[in-house]
């Protein structure tokens, strides 16, 4: 804490500039309602003041230059509007809590230092040069981040500047009152984030822009990597740091950057809602979010449905011990792998000379352009075409045909049978293309002139033709037109590959698919494995492992739907991404950069890719030089005794460095019967929401539990439960029944593991699912079990955690 003296100079400085605050808001309220109702009256006005003529050429110019007019000086009241507005919403963030930090800076080469006050936004007083808080964002308030008071320095635009930090302080103000004051040697004093850590759980992930470590600053402010990996322990705030990171971009590249431009892929649509206030408390609007889930789905279409990837784990999870499980598994594995994405590029290879498969097209029940004459056509181009190209080749080829073919189609039996049934309105669009009149010309004096050629020209056809018979020939080409419009429709859309047949074509014997991918390898249960995905196909189903390379398959054949507009991509939970997802997601988006935020201690999943090290295939997606990897191996999270307990779990476990903020060892209750194992839960449950933990959840392996556990704890009379599936939408505070995988990126005030028996947790391949729901943990966790306890935990020091018989 400071001295008296120090709290009273702060104490009037924070009033001083809460009043200037209050000031500002006062003078621009008017301004953005005045503004507001200025925009609402020219929208709707907006035709009244603007006089539209087209009888001439200068009458259609003056009638265009007006509305631009017009345009502009709505567009105008509306900028200025929104300019305003934020300006205010602004000012009205910072009044509850001004600013959170302070360096003392004196430049080299200047005989003064000057005070620099940090907060979520800028705030300028009202000479317009004195900054009374700074943006968080800017230059100059990265020292408070990454520097102790000493030598600092800070880049700008214009080079380096260097100089010595007299004095780091944080602040604790809330509804403009001065709670405490800091004077710290590191980058956020114990004492503050003890305070931050030790609050509760909220539904909605909080802006940790007051308490971001050098390591999370790092992070934010990389501005020059294509690729930066973030490994970061359970807790170490790397989600966090990654939406700062967000706002910063968007504040440091406003004039280029929109938020529109950045897409977020979460692991889950209840993620969302839990990170949808971050960047909007920061004065930002929200950025793209989606899973990749839902983006395959898009691609996809109606085609084929897809599994998706928490039906995966649940398989993998609950199946053990059918017959196919093996080949399964050894399919998501090989699937992902690197190995088979070349083998699809070498397929692409293979089908440059033979083996293309494609839809005929039909019409009326028989083949206007038959499967072989596609092949033929399309290896008639050059062999050193690109594969995408020749297919363009084709559809132009295609359509051509289907101009020719529609002509002959005129003169058809059913046509002149449809003659018979057609409408008024049939017959009124025939006479209209008879009878066509003029329109607005571009020069007014030549109208005359075109009046009379047409004049001539309608009697010359009337002499020439006899109008029943001109009328029956635009009835037929419109008939017709109207029947191949479907044709010609489902050619753009390139429906005339057999791309389901393509990728069914690679499951087939060992020897064919080594002959068209240059001799592929198979996994062990290869025949298996094709069984399974031929059988998927069959019913227009795909695993979730088949999605991404079927998809590749489809671009490689028809070339990249590549989107150009997005700049940034970022990857939650990207441990569990395969090496093939990222390379198809570096395809999609050419130019962006991508920040991949992941801890490979929670990689759950079959197709998962190590994230970090020299094994990790991720480091050479853009290549070295373009890759940035920071590793977070403090977590923040959970207590001192839930981490020591958590990372003895893993091997390797030791490298995560807890916070010095304690709590209660994690207590582990045993019983003989599940009853008893509900009532004890249901005790406990009670418990803990009477010391007032708002968040808890009842974590199990599977979804089946997780319904098990619900209805059991309903049994015992435990209110206000939610049950969540993967089909909840957003999540919310209270006491829920969630599976491991779904609580993943999500923390707790407390946690109870419903089932931590061996019987639920004894393959090694769960070892990480375990530890990932006992990580969701901040304040509290409970084990329960009956019979032995999983063997994660047998291995485990006594001294970690409590026992408690029941």
């Amino acid at each position: 804490m400071i001295n008296e003296k120090d709290w009273k100079q702060e104490q009037e400085r924070l009033e001083q500039v809460t009043e200037k605050l209050q000031e500002r808001i006062a003078e621009l309220e008017p301004e953005v309602a005045g503004l507001r109702n200025q925009a609402g009256d020219i929208r709707k006005r907006f035709w009244e003041e603007v006089t539209v003529n087209t009888s001439t050429q200068e009458d259609f110019e003056e009638t265009f230059y007006s509305i631009k007019q017009q345009e502009a000086l709505l567009s105008e009241r509306e900028r200025s509007y929104r300019l305003r507005m934020q300006q205010w919403k602004g000012m009205k963030r910072l009044l509850k809590s001004p600013y959170f930090g302070r360096i003392d800076f004196q430049e080299d080469g200047l005989g003064f230092s000057e005070q620099v006050y940090i907060g979520v936004s800028s705030f300028v007083d009202s000479d317009g040069m004195s900054f009374l808080v700074y943006d968080w964002r800017t230059p100059i308030a990265s020292m408070y981040y990454d520097y102790s008071p000493g030598r600092a320095a800070y880049d700008t635009p214009g080079g380096r500047v260097e100089g010595t930090m007299e004095l780091k302080r944080q602040y604790q103000i809330r509804d403009g009152r001065l709670l405490n004051v800091f004077d710290t040697s590191v980058t956020i004093g114990d004492e503050l984030l003890q305070q931050m850590l030790g609050m509760g759980a909220d539904s909605q992930m909080k802006s940790i822009v007051a308490t971001i470590q050098r390591e999370q600053n790092a992070i934010i402010r990389d501005d020059t990597s294509r690729m930066l990996i973030v490994q970061g322990a359970a807790g170490s705030g790397k989600t966090s740091a990654a939406l700062q990171r967000v706002a910063y971009l968007l504040y440091k590249h406003r004039e280029r950057l929109k938020a529109d431009q950045i897409v977020l892929f979460s692991p889950n649509p209840m993620f969302n809602s839990y990170v949808s206030t971050v960047l909007p408390e920061l004065g930002e609007e929200n950025m793209q979010q989606t899973t990749f889930q839902e983006y395959l789905e898009y691609w996809l279409g109606t085609a084929l449905r897809l599994e998706d990837p928490f039906d995966q784990i649940e398989y993998v999870l609950t199946e053990q011990s059918t017959r196919e499980y093996e080949a399964r598994l050894q399919g998501i594995e090989y699937k992902a792998s690197g190995a088979f994405l070349q083998a699809l590029r070498n397929y692409a290879e293979w089908l440059g000379r033979e083996g293309m498969r494609f839809h005929s097209i039909r019409f009326r029940d028989r083949d206007l352009i038959t499967v072989k004459q596609m092949e033929d056509q399309f290896y008639s181009y050059d062999p050193s075409i690109r594969l995408a190209n020749r297919v363009d080749l084709l559809q132009q080829w295609l359509l051509q045909e289907l101009t020719l073919l529609e002509r002959k189609e005129r003169e058809e039996l059913w046509v002149q049978e449809e003659l018979n049934y057609l409408d008024k309105e049939q017959y009124v669009a025939a006479y209209n293309e008879l009878n066509k009149t003029i329109g607005v010309f571009a020069f007014a004096e030549q109208y005359e002139e075109v009046q009379e050629a047409l004049s001539n020209k309608i009697r010359r056809d009337e002499r020439d033709f006899d109008y029943a018979e001109r009328e029956e020939e635009v009835l037929r080409r419109m008939v017709v037109k109207e029947h191949f419009q479907p044709l010609r429709r489902s050619v753009k859309r390139k429906a005339f590959i057999d791309t389901v047949g393509l990728y069914a074509q690679l499951f087939g014997d060992k020897d064919v698919y080594r002959t068209m991918t240059k001799g592929s390898e198979v996994p062990e249960h290869w025949p298996d494995i094709c069984k399974q995905t031929k059988e998927q196909l069959d019913r227009h189903e795909l695993f979730y492992e088949d999605a991404t390379p079927y998809l590749y398959v489809k671009e490689l054949v028809e070339g990249v739907r590549m989107n150009t507009e997005v700049r940034h991509i970022f990857v939650d939970e990207g441990q569990d991404y395969s090496m093939f997802q990222y390379e198809f997601l570096k395809r999609l988006f050419p130019r962006a950069r991508m920040t991949v935020l992941g801890d490979f201690g929670q990689a759950i999943f079959t197709q998962s890719t190590q994230l970090d090290g020299e094994d990790s295939p991720l480091t050479r997606l853009y290549g070295e030089s373009d890759t940035r990897l920071i590793r977070l191996v403090r977590s923040y999270r959970s207590t001192r005794e839930i981490v020591e307990f958590t990372r003895s779990l893993l091997p390797g476990g030791r490298e995560i460095v807890p916070f010095e903020r304690s709590g209660k060892k994690p207590l582990l209750s045993r019983a003989d019967s599940g009853e008893q194992l509900a009532a004890r839960m249901a005790e406990d449950l009670a418990a803990l929401q009477a010391e007032g933990f708002a968040s808890i959840a009842i974590i199990t392996k599977t979804s089946a539990e997780s319904l098990e556990a619900y209805n059991l704890l309903t049994a015992q009379g435990c209110p206000s439960l939610r049950h969540i599936t993967k089909q909840t939408p957003t999540f919310e505070k209270g006491t829920l029944v969630i599976p491991a995988y779904l609580a993943k990126g999500v923390e707790f005030d407390a946690v109870l593991i419903y089932d931590a028996s061996s019987r639920t947790y004894h393959r090694e391949s769960e070892r990480k699912l375990f530890y990932t729901a006992c990580t969701r943990a901040m304040h509290r966790l409970l084990l329960y079990a009956t019979g032995e306890w999983t063997p994660f935990v047998q291995a485990l020091d006594a001294s970690l955690y409590e026992v408690k018989c029941i």
